[in-house]
């Protein structure tokens, strides 16, 4: 059995450095290290991987398929030594190189996204946001729950009683069509909306798995010509034909200004909580809190918008 104590974990920072500078004496600046200093902590990395590990080139150097595999793993396990060190002290914002990920399901996940980067490069600069916007995730609830994920937008609630959660906002669902539909030729009634046939987002789940706002909403029997998977293209087929869309209300703006379609109708009977979620265990941890802050008022500002 291979035994840890064997190894010099200040080496571990050496091959962070050099497979992130493919260069010797960047890594040596970064470091504060002399360059025959790198050199040789690589030669005793060398041999603990039994590896080549980096591969001379003109002008640097080059990781070998075993330095991919482990850097994959070693960069998120010092990233967590140092968030531990770092949070000891307290949480300072400007200081912190703390990473996040986060999941946001919802459609308007991009914009959320983009407004918490622009948000974070002011008062958090070294902090970094990775984002998954899927709007089908898979295995999210599990992330959350082993870690890989901070914190998930989303509405459906985790089945587990270990989450925390928040509610930011209240969506439903809303009937939009292309400018020119025949539907607007006369007064637009439930009747003429409820005949149409529509484009709507493929269902994460099967009906009887459903929280009760979305067993609501296929109570209404709608006639569904086309399901797709992303909102996008949603949009672009309300947009090109006479299928009426199926959206979120919060995307209403979206849906006006960028693909010119019109609100036909709102379906109050589908009105669906959008909470942010979270592990329990990381309910005291301030970097944490102070990610949960800054996403409920981005995204709040996102849908008032």
């Amino acid at each position: 059995m291979f035994n840890i104590r064997s190894v010099d974990l200040n080496l571990l920072p050496v091959l962070e450095a050099v497979y992130e500078e493919k260069n010797l004496s960047r890594a040596a600046v970064r470091l504060a290290m002399t360059q025959s200093a790198v050199s040789h902590a690589l030669g005793r990395l060398r041999f603990v991987f039994r590896d080549e590990l980096f591969v001379r080139q003109a002008r640097g150097v080059l990781p070998t398929p075993g330095a991919d595999r482990i850097y994959a793993k070693l960069r998120s396990a010092l990233a967590t030594v140092r968030e531990s060190v770092t949070d000891s002290r307290g949480f300072d914002p400007k200081a912190s190189e703390r990473r996040f990920v986060i999941a946001i399901a919802h459609p308007l996940g991009p914009i959320i996204e983009l407004r918490l980067q622009e948000r974070l490069a002011k008062i958090a600069p070294l902090v970094a946001i990775s984002a998954s916007t899927r709007s089908r995730p898979i295995e999210l609830h599990r992330a959350l729950r082993m870690g890989r994920i901070d914190a998930s937008i989303d509405w459906l609630a985790p089945r587990e009683d270990q989450f925390n959660s928040k509610l930011l906002f209240e969506d439903a669902m809303i009937a939009v069509a292309r400018k020119g539909h025949p539907a607007f030729r006369s007064p637009v009634s439930p009747r003429i909306v409820r005949e149409g046939r529509f484009v709507g987002l493929r269902p994460r789940l099967d009906e009887h798995d459903a929280p009760p706002e979305i067993q609501a909403l296929h109570r209404l029997d709608l006639d569904y010509a086309l399901e797709v998977s992303e909102i996008l293209e949603v949009f672009m087929v309300a947009g090109q034909s006479d299928l009426f869309g199926l959206v979120p209300r919060s995307m209403k703006g979206v849906a006006q200004s960028s693909f010119g379609l019109r609100v036909l109708t709102e379906f109050r009977a589908a009105t669906l909580p959008i909470n942010l979620y979270w592990n329990a265990s990381r309910e005291a941890d301030p970097a944490h809190a102070f990610l949960r802050d800054e996403l409920s008022a981005i995204t709040k500002r996102v849908v008032q918008a």
